[in-house]
């Protein structure tokens, strides 16, 4: 259950939104549903945060809900009292990560050397975040790594745009990208809710194309 590799299949873009007024939430996933994305990783970086995530979890089901920037383990306790479906962090400890293992969600856990990612595919996870895949080595990097552990399935995060996905999810051992360009601040806080629906759309038919 822990493992989020299906996660990972639902669409070729996982949104990473920020959500400053729980009453745009709904709104916000609706518009990416509505295009073809079902899947939102909502992040904890708002104090309304888990407001956001409980609306969304009970009025729009058609979407799978997840949390991010999980640091802590009570930060990882609420979002999935919240509704949560699954749990993504930026980086992860071995102390955070047993936590994350007991709460019966997929677990999404960040990683951004070849150490971090024999550190968690020990403890039976293959899908993993890598952060910040820009700065970190973009593609190339994830190239190296899957020679010599091609088991592992990433969800590339952190300096990815349209232009620059197709060349991660053109790799093996990427499933999907994940980007924040989906849901731009001013669409939400204008109320555009057709801007985000379109690119969505947009994201959606990346994975035409994919493997």
């Amino acid at each position: 259950m822990a493992d989020a590799t299906s996660v990972l299949h639902v669409s070729p873009v996982i949104p990473v939104v920020t959500i400053e007024d729980p009453q745009h939430a709904v709104p916000v996933a609706r518009a990416l549903a509505d295009g073809g994305v079902r899947i939102i990783e909502l992040t904890l970086r708002t104090a309304s945060a888990l407001t956001s995530m409980k609306l969304i979890a009970e009025e729009v089901p058609e979407i799978l809900v997840g949390a991010g920037t999980v640091l802590t383990p009570g930060q990882a306790d609420a979002a999935v009292a919240a509704g949560a479906q699954f749990l993504v962090s930026p980086g992860v400890t071995p102390s955070l990560l047993d936590h994350l293992l007991t709460l019966g969600v997929p677990v999404l856990p960040g990683v951004a050397t070849v150490g971090e990612v024999m550190g968690v595919l020990e403890r039976g996870l293959t899908a993993m975040k890598f952060f910040p895949a820009g700065p970190a080595g973009g593609p190339d990097y994830l190239a190296a790594i899957g020679a010599p552990i091609p088991q592992v399935q990433f969800c590339p995060t952190g300096g990815v745009s349209l232009g620059s996905a197709p060349k991660y999810l053109a790799l093996p051992n990427v499933a999907c990208v994940g980007g924040s360009w989906l849901t731009p601040r001013g669409a939400i806080e204008n109320g555009d809710w057709q801007q985000i629906t379109t690119l969505a759309r947009e994201a959606a038919g990346l994975g035409l194309n994919q493997g």
